[in-house]
């Protein structure tokens, strides 16, 4: 067998055409392709798939080399925006090409990685990497895509892979809409935005950002979702069958009978107290250490992956079976109790605008918020269009939470995923802008971890929102729950999963919401898939959780306080016509400008004739005066007790009677006696009072001091 540079001088040896082969389905309303050509032939398995105008490359590459000693199987999934994709030259303005990935890239390949990573086998050390390339961005979002993408390139290689798995969106708006365009989710307030990917019946990964949707429609959503799932699966299992390559195999190292031996003599005896003593992993992983350290001193020439993964198996069985046979869990706890709750809002320091402090369990999490203007709003340029977020959610965690140390600052792919989620379902409850003008940002810090920060995230977080007098719709909730699965009919669900059963379950079902119903949903699995079936009963043990949490937060703090903190800044709102926005704005900005350094005062003026003034200690309100004396409709009659004269005519004077605002007074209306000249009896700068005596066609105003006072200017001798 020739080796791959044999193969590539083989092929540099003679003249070549692109090799291509493709295949097409329908689904959604538009046509789905896949190329398979020789573009990235040097991949294990690579494809080019087309939805609409979207195009996605996936490739998928294993390296030839193992690495030994370590307990965990190094997958690495990479989502690459390019700029180009969307006929832009994006980047900043020094640094015209990509950097770092988007928050969004960075959720999109932890949405592949969660899918494909199940159906590998876990014993496999062998390096692998999964690199989407957006190549371009039509009306459909790429994500879904990414998913099918990698699927085909992973189960046409020869990689070994459980697959082929599929990904749909379905959007709810009345129906339920496959695949819908962005046009689509922006047109129409839709209810639903739900991913599912999956196999032979079974959901194997979930995201849902929803508003307020009772759970029946969840279940119909990944009904329809299933459905779709399957077709696309059947495309997928076709064209494996004709260009598929044989996969390679990866044996997984069998133990010594010495190293069983060893395990059971040494180690056995001492695992059930060790697993069911109560939460968290701390005596599970001491354990582990332990026999780790056993293993190298008296059997060093043996695999110490393998040995590792024997532990963690036998931990695994034990139990997934005390569950399934005993209803036990590692804790002590009933399959649907939930840990301890503790709820604060506020308490934290009148510094910080909205704070919120929530423990379940062994997870502690302080939220805090910070309010301010708009233009506080984090504008996102992305190949998926600019975007202004006026809701923030950052999510951190310290090594310390987990009993570690380790570097501090910085983020990572879980984190972001982490704050997104969080982010995604608070979104629905919170005011309109025209109601609530404020950008908000929520920092959530995981102080004590053992099971589901995200989740304590969105508690923590509801809190804060209400203590800092944020008018949210309805307080939002979230619980984990978790799976022990032996087949479809004989498993238990886990409420409220900590420590072990996340480690070792097979299901992570995050779902938050409020009494009315679900806003965000986020699954992960270690199996094949989940049954419909139950997924059905995990929404309801959530269901169940949700309202038991809200009812400690409700407790704690019922509504929203009446008043925001005094020290956040204060927005004032005024409309004004549309042909008013230069008057206040002023030529090159002059007006604005002299109105924020004569303030303190932020000005946000939008399109329709939207004002927000931003301010604090007052500053607001002055601006706000200003604005209005600018843009205010002014009529004969009116009179202004100290208006500036600007400048000064042969024919009279310019008084100022507001910013951006002149009128002439013409000589004749400077006094009620005859004067000869203006200079003599008025200088630039004085206040004058004056009267409107006319307001012509062309909007100017013609002013009058002797009307206003005839006795304001005296005689010159």
């Amino acid at each position: 067998m020739m080796s791959r540079s044999q193969r590539q001088k083989a092929k540099d040896s003679k003249q070549t055409i692109m090799e291509k082969k493709e295949y097409s389905m329908e689904i959604g309303g538009q046509t789905m392709t896949a190329q398979f050509t020789d573009l990235a032939d040097q991949a294990n398995g690579s494809v080019i798939l087309k939805y609409g105008d979207t195009t996605i490359l996936a490739t998928a590459v294993m390296s030839s080399l193992s690495r030994e000693g370590t307990d965990w199987f190094p997958l690495t999934v990479d989502y690459e925006e390019k700029f180009y994709a969307s006929g832009q030259i994006l980047g900043s303005r020094f640094t015209r090409r990509e950097a770092r990935p988007s928050d969004e890239a960075i959720l999109s390949a932890r949405i592949v990685d969660r899918t494909i990573r199940p159906l590998f086998e876990q014993h496999i050390r062998n390096e692998i990497q999964v690199i989407i390339t957006v190549l371009s961005l039509g009306h459909y979002d790429p994500d879904v895509l990414a998913v099918n993408a990698a699927s085909l390139a992973l189960a046409t290689s020869d990689i070994p892979w459980k697959g082929p798995v599929s990904a749909v969106r379905m959007g709810k708006n009345g129906d339920f809409e496959v695949n819908p365009s962005y046009e689509y989710r922006d047109a129409n307030e839709i209810e639903m935005d739900l991913v599912a990917c999956g196999r032979d019946g079974n959901i194997n990964m979930i995201e849902v950002g929803s508003k307020e949707v009772p759970e029946e429609t969840i279940n119909e959503g990944l009904a329809k979702a299933s459905e779709a799932i399957e077709q696309i699966q059947k495309f997928q299992e076709n064209i494996v069958a004709e260009i598929g390559k044989e996969k390679k195999v990866i044996e997984k190292a069998n133990l010594l009978p010495e190293t069983i031996e060893l395990f059971k003599n040494e180690i056995e005896p001492k695992l059930e107290s060790v697993v069911f003593n109560g939460p968290g992993n701390s005596k599970i992983d001491g354990l582990k250490d332990e026999w780790k350290k056993l293993f190298t001193k008296q059997i060093p020439d043996e695999n110490l992956s393998s040995a590792l993964d024997y532990y963690e198996n036998v931990v695994n069985n034990l139990l997934h079976k005390e569950a399934i046979e005993n209803n036990r869990r590692a804790d002590g706890r009933g399959m649907e109790e939930v840990r301890n709750l503790y709820a604060q809002a506020g308490g934290i320091s009148p510094m910080i605008h909205g704070s919120g402090i929530f423990y379940r369990g062994g997870t502690h999490v302080l939220s805090a918020l910070t309010l301010g203007g708009p233009k506080d709003s984090l504008l996102i340029n992305g190949i998926e269009g600019d975007l202004e977020k006026k809701y923030m959610h950052h999510y951190n965690f310290p090594p310390f939470s987990c009993g570690e140390t380790g570097r501090v600052g910085g983020f990572n792919r879980r984190a972001i995923g982490h704050g997104a989620l969080a982010e995604k379902a608070l979104i629905p409850v919170l005011p309109e802008k025209e109601k609530f003008p404020y950008t908000i940002r929520i920092v959530s810090e995981s102080m004590a971890s053992n099971g589901s920060t995200s989740m304590a995230s969105v508690c923590g977080s509801t809190l804060a929102l209400m203590d800092a007098g944020v008018p949210i719709k309805s307080p939002v909730a979230g619980i984990a729950s978790g799976l022990m699965m032996q087949d479809n009919k004989n498993y238990k669900l886990l409420t409220d999963i900590q420590g072990p059963e996340d480690h070792h379950g097979d299901m992570d079902f995050k779902v938050a919401g409020t009494r009315n119903g679900v806003t965000a949903i986020q699954m992960d699995v270690k199996v094949g898939g989940i049954p419909l079936k139950i997924l059905a009963e995990a929404l309801m043990a959530a269901k169940k959780a949700r309202f038991q949490i809200l009812d400690v937060i409700e407790k704690e703090i019922a509504q929203p306080r009446p008043n925001i903190s005094p020290n956040a800044p204060e927005i004032l709102t005024i409309k004004i016509k549309q042909d008013q926005i230069g008057s206040v704005i002023g030529t090159g900005g002059k007006i604005i400008k002299e109105i924020k350094e004569k303030t303190g005062a932020e000005i946000d003026i939008e399109d329709d004739g939207t004002v927000f003034i931003t301010g604090k200690n007052g500053s607001a309100q002055k601006a706000k005066e200003i604005v209005e004396q600018i843009t205010h409709e002014y009529k004969a009659g009116e009179k202004f007790e100290e208006a500036e004269v600007v400048k000064i005519m042969e024919f009279g004077a310019f008084v100022r009677i507001a910013p951006g605002t002149e009128g002439l007074v013409h000589v004749s209306e400077i006094a009620p006696f005859r004067v000869e000249d203006v200079s003599k009896v008025l200088k630039e700068g004085q206040k004058v009072p004056v009267i409107i005596k006319e307001v012509d066609a062309q909007g100017r105003l013609k002013l009058s001091i002797k009307d206003a006072n005839p006795e304001f200017i005296k005689r010159v001798q």
